[in-house]
């Protein structure tokens, strides 16, 4: 299988390579448009903000090929956000436009913020991503930002609000978590989607 990690030049590039790895597959992490088009799976990570993720997007001319896409790809944290239409940092960064909802600051209700630490996902129905995966697993978060609850919300958690952990659009799939931090869990996750 040909799978490809976009390179947005953000921190966890290599973490997800050596978790793929250790699902004993060989990624190649790339910026490269004709690399990216022959790809059977391709993962989009994210850390940091949406501003220089985007910059790193525009300059590598990626944003068009990404919103292209018809292979299956998944968003990884801020990658996942990516996804939305618009971003509330810096009072607003257009964000890739592929599903119609915005990605919103988190509110403060008692709990620090960024919601940073392990947490719990609702699956509200069976989800071939979280196949053998028992209920109430615990996955781990980093971020400030969020997608709220919406027609594209794959499964949610509850952190002082609810706010989509998962959102599945036609080939787009994405995780607020990070799978290479969260454990066996998390590399259960990425092997059902290489999987699909």
């Amino acid at each position: 299988m040909n799978i490809v990690i976009i390179n947005t030049n953000c921190s966890n590039l290599f973490s997800i390579k050596t978790m793929l790895n250790r699902l004993g597959h060989k990624p190649i992490i790339s910026d490269n448009s004709d690399v990216i088009l022959q790809s059977d799976k391709l993962l989009l990570p994210g850390v940091g903000t949406a501003a220089a993720a985007m910059q790193q997007l525009k300059k590598k001319k990626l944003v068009t090929l990404i919103q292209n896409c018809t292979k299956p790809i998944l968003g990884i944290c801020l990658g996942m956000q990516l996804f939305g239409t618009i971003s509330e940092e810096n009072y607003g960064i257009e964000t890739l436009k592929i599903i119609n909802t915005p990605i919103k600051r988190m509110q403060y209700h008692g709990f620090p913020l960024p919601h940073m630490g392990w947490n719990t996902i609702t699956i509200p129905q069976k989800n071939p991503l979280f196949d053998k995966i028992k209920k109430n697993n615990y996955f781990y978060f980093a971020h400030s930002y969020c997608i709220k609850i919406c027609d594209v919300t794959g499964a949610h958690t509850k952190y002082g609000q609810l706010f989509s952990s998962v959102i599945e659009y036609k080939n787009f799939f994405g995780v607020q978590f990070h799978p290479e931090k969260s454990g066996l869990s998390g590399q259960q996750l990425v092997k059902n989607f290489l999987e699909m």
